[in-house]
């Protein structure tokens, strides 16, 4: 049982002091009117969260974004400059041209132009991308999200003096919204000194309401229920779904006068391990000293060879390494099972012998539920939460897709695509073809062929395509897409649905099909960047669908797609169709799907 104390201190800030950048009065006035004199540079929606964070002391004891000295040892050593254990850079990356010269202040502002803070700038350096993706991810496989998105952030990191004129606005659960501070003084009103807390980016069913609660019971003291809704894995569950079921659930199930729910802005790393000693300093700023870590704790899921990027228990393993150096105890995430007969939940090696154990598992949720409009069962989550999910996943053959065609110029993509399109309106699905040569007079108008130009325009079509997903439209893409790293930061935009189309046709057989001559032009040199001659075109590693254009024509080729679809269910099958002449299908699944 909680022993209440009103006399309970929290635990202190990381570092003993909570920072607050946040000017406010006078100063704030005086600062806002500078802030329209000097350079304006728009910063990321990762920066708008770091920055956030650093002013209202989330990320104590930084008061900046890291100079170089503490990124360095950072990245080498997991410590700032001082010795303080601290495993994640928090750096601001910007474009150097954007920059005005060293020792001269400017104005961050968000995508919007709104101003947030004034940066004196005191320090501006070179990084290397890959080397801190392989220092702290461990990897630099662009199927790892951040690592996709790194290639495309500033050259440079900034720093320098912050002050903070004005935080993001929210108008969504804005009661939910609290800095540390606040969050701490709720906490101490609770009376106790002991503090669990619980990190989540998935809605939480009955296991996880058991667990938090189990897990509150065994600190003797309070619970905080802190999920992120900020950037999180690319196709997890949107944070409006999300925070319905926290409210619901807290609401209805938890104890008031020990529990608090409160939102979390922060722009997930994906690093597994280092990001898991990381959530815990977090949350000792908000004043926790226990942290509940599950298996794969902010992992990303499976690498482009179909192995996990971490171990299950490589994030519990570290942060019990430095638990008592950072101050906040893990509270391990015990598998549970459900017991049918008993109608109660029970840790896995605690079950009686011969029990009837209930289980759904991840795939179960989405296909056998959620897809055909059926509630889960009320043993595995509450109503609530049931409904809420109901509302938000439509059918799983009402649902938007991307198809993603790429291959060398003249592989059959699009032709390929053009086909694919009238099956699909046959099956009365909508379309939207964005052919590669069609985007590039229209939408892409005016871009080069340089890579950096190459990669706009692919980013260009990524997002457009991921708009019309998320809203339930189906999507073919067919453009070259020469660089992996574009293609992945492509399939962040477009989420869950993203279907990878390797159209693998020999550069051979691409110049005897070449009307246009453009190979030909190419090997004389008059063209120059051209894809397979010059300029190099990046194989996907594992796509979804291979295609062969030599042995099979792209009719066939395109019934293959049709098969996919039906056997992922994102269209409905058809009994007129068959597909006994199409060539055998090999699926790759992109990764196993998590629980909701």
């Amino acid at each position: 049982m909680s022993k209440k104390n009103e006399n309970a201190v929290l635990n202190r800030p990381y570092g003993d002091k909570l920072v607050n950048l946040v000017v406010a009065g006078d100063e704030r006035q005086e600062l806002l009117e500078r802030s329209t004199k000097l350079p304006s540079v728009q910063i990321s929606a990762r920066s708008l969260c770091d920055l956030e964070l650093l002013a209202t002391g989330a990320f104590s004891p930084l008061d900046r974004f890291m100079g170089q000295s503490d990124y360095e040892r950072v990245l080498t050593e997991m410590r700032l400059k001082n010795g303080m254990l601290f495993p994640i850079p928090v750096t601001l990356p910007l474009d150097e041209a954007a920059l005005p010269k060293w020792g001269e202040a400017i104005t961050l502002s968000d995508a919007r132009n709104n101003t947030l803070a004034i940066m004196q700038i005191e320090e501006i350096y070179h990084y290397d991308p890959m080397r801190e993706a392989r220092l702290v991810l461990g990897t630099t496989d662009p199927k790892h999200p951040l690592v996709s998105e790194m290639v495309r952030w500033g050259k440079v990191y900034v720093t320098g003096e912050l002050k903070v004129i004005n935080l993001p606005v929210y108008y969504d659960f804005v009661d939910l919204r609290r800095t540390p501070a606040e969050v701490r003084m709720h906490l101490e009103k609770m009376g106790n000194h002991n503090v669990v807390a619980f990190q989540t980016r998935n809605p939480m069913h009955r296991i996880h309401e058991e667990l938090t609660k189990r897990a509150a019971e065994a600190i003797g003291g309070s619970l905080l229920i802190h999920p992120v809704v900020g950037m999180t894995k690319p196709g997890d569950v949107d944070h409006f779904t999300r925070v319905r079921v926290y409210r619901a659930l807290t609401e209805n199930y938890y104890d008031s006068k020990r529990t608090l729910l409160s939102l979390f802005p922060l722009a997930m790393r994906m690093a597994g391990p280092r990001e898991a000693v990381w959530h815990a300093i977090i949350r000792r700023n908000y004043g926790a000293n226990h942290l509940i870590i599950g298996r794969d704790h902010a992992g990303p899921g499976i690498d482009s060879q179909g192995r996990p990027f971490y171990g299950p228990y490589e994030a519990q393993t570290m942060i019990t390494q430095y638990a008592d150096e950072i101050g906040v105890q893990p509270v391990e995430f015990k598998e549970l099972v459900y017991l049918s007969d008993e109608e109660r939940y029970e840790e896995v090696n605690k079950t009686p012998e011969g029990a009837n154990i209930f289980s759904i598992s991840g795939t179960q949720v989405r296909n056998d539920y959620l897809a055909k409009g059926r509630l889960l069962p009320e043993w595995f989550t509450r109503r609530e939460t049931a409904e809420i999910l109901q509302q938000m996943y439509p059918a799983r053959n009402k649902q938007g897709f991307v198809i993603w065609f790429t291959g060398l110029s003249g592989s059959g993509k699009s032709t390929t695509a053009e086909i694919l399109t009238s099956l699909l309106l046959e099956r009365g699905r909508q379309i939207t073809l964005l052919d590669g040569d069609v985007v590039r007079t229209h939408l892409s108008k005016g871009l080069g062929f340089s890579r950096e130009d190459r990669d706009t325009n692919i980013l260009r079509i990524g997002f457009v395509a991921g708009e019309i997903a998320r809203h339930g439209g189906a999507v073919i893409c067919a453009a070259i897409s020469p660089y992996r790293a574009t293609r992945n930061e492509a399939r962040r935009m477009a989420g869950e649905n993203f279907i990878e189309v390797f159209v693998d046709t020999p550069i051979e057989v691409c110049e005897e099909r070449d009307v246009k001559g453009l190979y030909a032009r190419a090997r004389r040199g008059q063209i120059t960047g051209f894809t397979g001659v010059d300029d190099p075109y990046e194989e996907p590693v594992n796509p979804e669908i291979t295609l062969d254009t030599v042995n099979n024509d792209a009719a066939a080729n395109a019934q293959k797609i049709i098969a996919f679809l039906e056997e992922q269910g994102l269209i409905q099958m058809d009994g007129r169709h068959a597909h006994a002449e199409a060539p055998e299908v090999e699926f790759v699944s992109e990764e196993p799907v998590k629980a909701l």
